[in-house]
């Protein structure tokens, strides 16, 4: 219980800091993760992002990851923008009775931002390393959508 107040403490905490800048993007992602996606931008080209959700290939363990990412604009769209985005964050995951799981993330993916900027659709793939309780090598990623307020 005390673990999901710290998380909505947190995702609040960076909703409201986020929010008067006008730079807050909140939906959702299936694949590795499936669950809620938040992403906060910095600046034109970096920004925070996190998700919370389920990891349902690894047998239903709560799925936690942070990045931060930087972006870059390789892309001529009609009307848009496409940046591509590469970062580095943390990945944990929990379960009852078993040992979390906490490892390093690389993503790296596309993220089409809609012109009138209040809508964006990403698609992403990132290498894990889990440093504990064991060294081991994973994938996540998915496909997502976020409205920005």
């Amino acid at each position: 219980m005390r673990n999901t107040s710290l998380v909505a403490g947190l995702i609040l905490v960076v909703l409201t800091t986020g929010a008067m800048a006008g730079n807050v993007g909140l939906g959702f992602m299936v694949g590795e993760p499936t669950g809620v996606s938040l992403k906060v931008w910095s600046g034109s080209r970096t920004a925070i992002d996190a998700a919370a959700g389920w990891s349902l290939g690894e047998g239903d363990w709560i799925y936690l990851h942070g990045d931060y990412l930087w972006h870059r604009y390789e892309f001529d769209v009609d009307e848009g923008s496409l940046p591509f985005y590469f970062g580095i964050g943390a990945r944990v995951l929990v379960h009852e009775g078993h040992d979390s799981r906490v490892g390093i993330r690389v993503p790296l993916g596309l993220d089409y931002l809609f012109a009138n900027h209040q809508w964006d659709i990403f698609i992403e793939v990132a290498p894990v390393i889990d440093l504990a309780p064991d060294t081991d090598f994973d994938v996540s990623g998915g496909l997502g959508a976020r409205y920005y307020f």
